[in-house]
């Protein structure tokens, strides 16, 4: 098993604890709501908190610090995966960014099933779309400055 780490922060002028219950203390939720087209439901599956099930997509929640922003959780089954991973695991840091608004450090890991060979292309998809859902949830909180 081949493990391949990935390391991005994306900034938002959103208060990390806005973006933090929005992401992920209220996601089952909120998702649901703003992206109706993409996610029909999300609901508890696993973890202390919260879970998504998205078409066929789970994440096991490993661990949530509500006082310091910190998430994390692994992707444990479905499309995601592309059959070539066992997991994907996540760290996500909210901060304060100094313009009042937030910066968002995640780190993936990726573990191979065997030998299979993952791209970085592929990583790269799976970002990007992590990215837009992110970009997503900071237009509706500034759509709706008075929600969380």
């Amino acid at each position: 098993m081949g493990v391949i780490t990935d390391e991005h922060d994306i900034t938002s002028s959103i208060p990390p604890v806005k973006m933090f219950k929005a992401l992920f203390l209220d996601s089952d939720n909120l998702i649901p709501k703003i992206l109706p087209h993409a996610i029909m439901s999300a609901e508890i599956i696993e973890g202390d908190d919260i879970g998504n099930q998205v078409n066929y997509l789970k994440h096991r929640i490993d661990g949530i610090d509500k006082e310091n922003f910190t998430y994390s959780y692994s992707v444990i089954e479905g499309g995601t995966l592309m059959g070539a991973l066992e997991t994907i695991s996540y760290e996500i840091k909210m901060a304060a960014s100094p313009n009042g608004g937030s910066i968002c450090k995640s780190t993936g890991k990726y573990y191979s099933k065997g030998d299979i060979d993952i791209s970085r292309d592929q990583i790269n998809a799976g970002k990007e779309k992590a990215m837009g859902l992110f970009k997503v949830v900071e237009a509706y909180l500034l759509a709706s400055p008075d929600t969380y």
